[in-house]
């Protein structure tokens, strides 16, 4: 019986693991033939979550269809957290990581660690989106200084709930923006965030029933930031989201654009005066879901 419930468990991971013939479709780590191009290469974490929750796979694969519509750049998109080919990190003007955070982080070995510093070290644009801004305490001190803000359950507070930004600070990566909201979305909020060189883009009220620490308690009722842009002491860029848990969300043209302009600032690229346009279809948003085995049910934003 043990046997039994062992092989189960072993074929539902693989199943799990699988791309499905949809996701076999998209290029992954296809190198762009024109080196004067800025290459954004798009990390997009394993399967995680309930079925359109964490769909890392289908969202980095929708700002690549964004990005190619950008002038100058080049986006490289790689599945399962981490390039079998590192040489597809080589260059890179921007790194986008979408993943889940803490232990699931998928460079936490010595040697990926060391290839995260090095970028880091040679200015290349750090982009962090949901739960990957959550790193083991031992790794802290580093990620505060790569992108800017870090989440330690210290402090550290999230949930899901409805926000309604009703600032958009001035700043190159709020270009186009207008005041907005995202319903049920999965939120990390009071961040460790680096002393010098932080600027917050967008904040929100939270819920006071979320703030489960004295910490976040001593703070009711406070806008929280959830949107960073952050430039490092060393040189270089870095921009930071704890949004981006809910896939419908990319519904939406502010989350859009935020995040594409994110891109291209940390890739210290111009930013359009209106931000980087871009479109999309209930169609494109319901291609490349990860295979779930275990959760079969959607999960919807609502109107």
């Amino acid at each position: 019986m043990r046997s039994l419930l062992l092989l189960f468990v072993f074929l539902a991971a693989v199943a799990q693991a699988e791309f499905t013939l949809e996701q076999q479709q998209v290029p992954l780590e296809v190198l762009p033939k024109d080196p004067a191009l800025a290459k954004v290469v798009l990390l997009a974490g394993a399967p995680s979550n309930k079925p359109g929750q964490h769909e890392y796979f289908a969202g980095c694969a929708l700002l690549m269809d964004w990005l190619r519509q950008a002038p100058g750049v080049a986006p490289v998109m790689v599945a399962e957290g981490w390039p079998k080919n590192e040489a597809v990190l080589e260059g890179a003007r921007c790194v986008v990581i979408y993943m889940d955070g803490g232990d699931k982080l998928s460079f936490l070995t010595p040697d990926r660690w060391a290839r995260m510093q090095a970028l880091a070290a040679a200015g290349t644009g750090l982009v962090i989106l949901h739960q990957a801004i959550d790193c083991p305490a031992d790794r802290a001190a580093d990620f505060k200084a790569w992108f800017g803000a870090v989440f330690q359950s210290d402090i550290g507070c999230r949930g899901h709930w409805d926000v309604q930004f009703d600032s958009v600070p001035a700043h190159p990566i709020n270009q186009g923006l207008t005041t907005f909201a995202l319903p049920k979305d999965g939120w990390l909020y009071n961040l460790h965030f680096a002393e010098k060189g932080v600027t917050p883009l967008l904040a929100c009220p939270m819920p006071d029933s979320s703030r489960k620490n004295e910490a976040a308690k001593a703070h009711a009722g406070r806008a929280e930031t959830v949107a960073w842009a952050y430039e490092r002491p060393a040189g270089g860029r870095s921009f930071g989201f704890t949004g981006c848990d809910l896939h419908a969300n990319w519904a939406n043209e502010n989350q859009r654009k935020l995040l594409l302009n994110g891109i291209l600032w940390t890739s210290k690229l111009e930013v359009p005066a209106q931000g980087l346009a871009s479109t999309t279809t209930p169609e494109a948003l319901a291609k490349n879901w990860d295979r779930k085995v275990f959760l079969k049910k959607p999960v919807k934003a609502t109107k």
